[in-house]
């Protein structure tokens, strides 16, 4: 039988509960889920992608059939790459779906076996985002119910520097 291989891409700048949900949820439905950090050059980020990809390898820490790694230029071609041909994706609200539909249909357009698999957070989650917490912690907030302690620690000896 063939393993049901899925990557999951993304900033994961920083890593939350809500991408967590996601990476727990397909992992019950995959043989393996390859989170992967999605290098992007013109974005500002609060961390680095090695600080990204650690801070993944911590908190996935134990399950065993989720790697980590990360990629640059097309998702096409590092999906290939993977020797895969499906993208786990989350929705968040009906504002997500538009931008979603569209990544998913250029996708299909350049690599037309690819699949995109929508996986909708618990509804704990709906609100939450990468840029939410990086705003909350930008102004002192509290984000240790948004993130996982390492993240939060992380964020907050970030904060100091």
């Amino acid at each position: 039988m063939q393993k049901r291989i899925a990557v999951y891409p993304g900033s994961f700048d920083p890593v939350t509960f809500g991408h967590l949900d996601i990476i727990d949820r397909a992992g019950r439905i995959f043989d393996k889920i390859i989170v992967s950090v999605f290098v992007h050059s013109a974005k500002k980020s609060m961390f680095t992608v090695p600080e990204r990809v650690e801070m993944l390898k911590t908190v996935l820490k134990g399950r065993k059939n989720i790697e980590v790694d990360c990629f640059e230029g097309l998702l096409v071609d590092y999906v290939r790459r993977k020797k895969t041909d499906v993208v786990i994706r989350g929705l968040r609200a009906i504002s997500d779906l538009e931008y979603e539909f569209q990544i998913a249909a250029i996708n299909r357009t350049l690599y037309r076996d690819i699949e995109t698999v929508f996986f909708m957070p618990r509804q704990r989650y709906t609100y939450l985002s990468s840029s939410v917490v990086r705003d909350i912690a930008h102004f002192g907030g509290d984000v240790e119910k948004l993130v996982p302690p390492h993240v939060a620690r992380m964020i907050k000896n970030r904060r100091k520097k």
